[in-house]
């Protein structure tokens, strides 16, 4: 008797869990199947992240075999963000207003972001209305507009270095002569921001209107026939219907591009203004772990702070689109 039960109790852990999984909820069997994913992230991204916090609690030992010293805790902090780390490349903020505003790595990304996210949403939106619309070449115009976000960020770079070297390009001359630019605007702070904040714009404003046409098109079009016919403007069918359904998907595009343009480090070397002339956050920790000094405690604080500023802006996406999200539900 006791060996006929036997199999029939070794499958009954396997049983228990089957029905146990199937009296789940949606939600809560959901979050089951994302167990795996976030056990990935936690290897690929907090365990990094968990490694450059601890790294950032020690001082530096720019002569020692293993380049950090002893436990300092918060004192890395402090003296980054009250520029009292003579390590640093340049500062990352500087509070007493001594450091020229685009010298400072903390507010050029952030004014980069702002900025670049900005104009390439407004752009996104035209482009993506242009590729909506039905006329005859529409996929030539969609391949013109999607083109400068397949070129490689080198071949980019290239390009814009090309267009604004004095000895070479020839927008530089005209852009002087009209006082935009100075003599050579890849050495200038001011300038060489404003080329890579162009560069920039013009290479992922594609990548909006792509994710802005993906909203656009799940729109039902009976809500653009009746809005007619009740004689709505365009203006009025665009805030009214247009907006608040494309709402959602717009913040996360503006999200996804805003992660992006917080890590700005490519385009500023590729166009030959080189992180000396605009300092991001990204290019502060490279110079900081790689350059001459090799701080890597120092460029580990500075990395930890580049991920807590892009937590804060990941977060306020998020509580938008939550709101965002229940407004179209109402």
């Amino acid at each position: 008797m006791a060996t006929d039960q036997q199999p029939s109790r070794s499958r009954n852990p396997i049983k228990r869990g089957l029905a146990w999984m199937e009296n789940l909820s949606e939600e809560a069997y959901a979050y089951l199947l994302l167990i795996p994913a976030f056990l990935v992230l936690a290897v690929i991204a907090f365990w990094p992240l968990w490694r450059t916090f601890k790294l950032s609690l020690f001082e530096d030992d720019l002569f020692g075999a293993a380049k950090v010293g002893d436990f300092v805790g918060l004192q890395n902090y402090i003296d980054v963000l009250t520029n009292q780390n003579s390590l640093l490349a340049r500062p990352l903020i500087d509070l007493t207003g001594g450091t020229p505003f685009f010298r400072q790595a903390l507010l050029v990304t952030i004014a980069f972001a702002v900025i670049s996210v900005v104009f390439e949403t407004l752009i996104g939106f035209g482009q993506a209305y242009i590729m909506a619309k039905e006329y005859r070449g529409r996929r030539w115009v969609r391949v013109a507009i999607i083109l400068p976000w397949a070129i490689p960020i080198v071949i980019q770079g290239m390009l814009f270095y090309l267009l604004f070297n004095p000895s070479v390009g020839f927008l530089s001359g005209p852009l002087q002569s009209m006082g935009i630019f100075g003599a050579n605007p890849l050495t200038d702070s001011t300038d060489a921001f404003i080329i890579t904040t162009v560069a920039d714009i013009w290479k992922t404003s594609a990548f909006m209107a792509l994710l802005i046409l993906a909203g656009m098109q799940s729109i039902d079009k009976s809500l653009y026939d009746v809005a007619e016919v009740a004689g709505a403007s365009p203006w009025q069918r665009f805030r009214h219907i247009t907006l608040p359904l494309i709402l959602p998907a717009l913040l996360v595009a503006m999200l996804f591009r805003t992660i992006d343009a917080m890590r700005v480090y490519g385009i500023i070397e590729a166009s030959g203004a080189g992180c000396g002339t605009v300092p991001s956050l990204s290019c502060l920790v490279v110079d900081t772990m790689f350059g001459s000094t090799q701080a890597y405690a120092s460029a580990a604080t500075v990395a930890f702070i580049t991920a807590i500023v892009i937590g804060i802006a990941i977060s306020v996406y998020l509580l938008a689109l939550k709101f965002s999200s229940r407004g179209s539900y109402q």
